[in-house]
């Protein structure tokens, strides 16, 4: 693997063409589906096809660090070089059998693969989003150029995840602009259903919004922690729930646990990382967590008050589900199912939030208004 060039942009022009034949598919279904509508109408469309697949492409991410794949093809963007595993079968088998088990093998390099595909599939998707956002709305460009800039940035957090052998830092920031590149599909969704007056924006109480606003930046920074704990495979350091380590406050190593710049199993000296410090990246993730999980419970009683039922609704099932897969994957040895859940239902949980920011307003209590006016006068 040592010998490999990082990067080898070989076959680059054939992957584009790769995306771009792979794109047809969504995009003749969608122009198909919806011949007979307005064109804003089909931009609806493909951008709910384009949430959907990001939405896969975040747990297929998630399933390819699961299954120890990000190395699968050690070279970027390509696989040693080729579009590819089947034009690379000759250096995939020597790698595999210089390493049975290791970081390079025929499954791996396949899922490595489908998830760079995917990841492209993606990106001519937005592209295609913006270019008719610019020549049709010209008022709704600034969420379709945001997600085109920030799926370039993904693009080279992709790049770097694999250059930098699975830097745990890169790793996790790769994650979060997943979950960001989903806020903004889904924020620039509900802007052009707004702008054909299907739905109009509710008010609610400005504490509420707020609330809602500070449980949205909550629920990131638990993802970033989890995404913390993933690259640095810190889930098993506790086993047991709610006890780590038949203890409340187990051995840990605070400051090694959050040294950012430093290679995977290392400290930034380049020793070994103490397990001590895999524990405390752990106990971190779960002592936060209670602030998410008591912020969503008080947004979703207030959603009930304010009349959105159903996202309420959903946001509590949503939240269960969180709590039933993280536990889970402590005590039962971070199963697969579990593992995709939790993922998912952190990214579920940052869109139903997104979708009612977007879709809701402010509205002033009348009787702060009354005094703030009456002190005016």
């Amino acid at each position: 693997m040592n010998e490999v060039s990082l990067f080898n942009i070989a076959p680059l022009l054939q992957l584009l063409a790769l995306a771009v034949m792979l794109a047809i598919a969504p995009l003749s279904w969608v122009w198909l589906k919806n011949r007979h509508s307005q064109l804003t109408h089909r931009m609806r469309h493909l951008t709910l096809i384009t949430l959907f697949l990001t939405f896969d492409l975040v747990l297929f991410g998630a399933f390819t660090r699961l299954t120890d794949s990000g190395l699968g093809c050690p070279d970027w963007p390509g696989c040693y070089g080729h579009v590819s595993p089947v034009g690379a079968s000759e250096a995939i088998a020597t790698a595999q059998t210089a390493m049975p088990t290791g970081p390079v093998t025929f499954k791996k390099s396949w899922i490595e693969m489908i998830h760079r595909y995917l990841a492209m599939l993606v990106g001519i998707l937005i592209l295609t989003l913006a270019a008719f956002t610019w020549r049709t709305e010209r008022s709704l460009w600034v969420w379709p150029s945001l997600t085109l800039v920030w799926v370039c940035v993904q693009g080279a957090f992709g790049a770097l995840t694999v250059t930098m052998k699975l830097f745990p830092l890169i790793v996790t920031l790769h994650l979060l602009g997943g979950m960001l590149l989903l806020v903004l599909l889904m924020v620039q969704l509900v802007r052009q259903r707004h702008a054909s007056n299907l739905t109009t924006h509710q008010a609610v109480p400005i504490w509420l919004y707020m609330l809602t606003f500070i449980c949205f930046i909550s629920v990131l920074i638990q993802t970033g922690l989890g995404a913390w704990v993933s690259s640095n495979y810190a889930v098993l350091a506790c086993d047991t729930y709610p006890l780590c380590q038949n203890s409340w406050w187990p051995d840990m190593n605070m400051d090694k646990a959050f040294e950012l710049w430093r290679s995977l199993g290392l400290d930034a000296e380049g020793q070994p990382l103490p397990f001590q410090a895999l524990t405390a990246i752990h106990m971190v993730h779960r002592w936060h967590a209670v602030l998410p999980a008591l912020l969503l419970l008080l947004v979703a009683a207030g959603w009930f008050q304010a009349g959105l039922k159903n996202p309420a609704r959903l946001l509590s099932a949503l939240l269960f589900l969180q709590f039933a897969t993280g536990i889970s994957n402590a005590v039962l040895g971070w199963p697969m199912s579990a593992a995709l859940l939790h993922t998912g239902s952190a990214a579920a949980l940052l869109l139903v939030l997104t979708w009612t920011l977007a879709s809701t307003r402010p509205r002033r209590s009348t009787h702060i208004a009354a005094t703030f006016n009456r002190h005016m006068l």
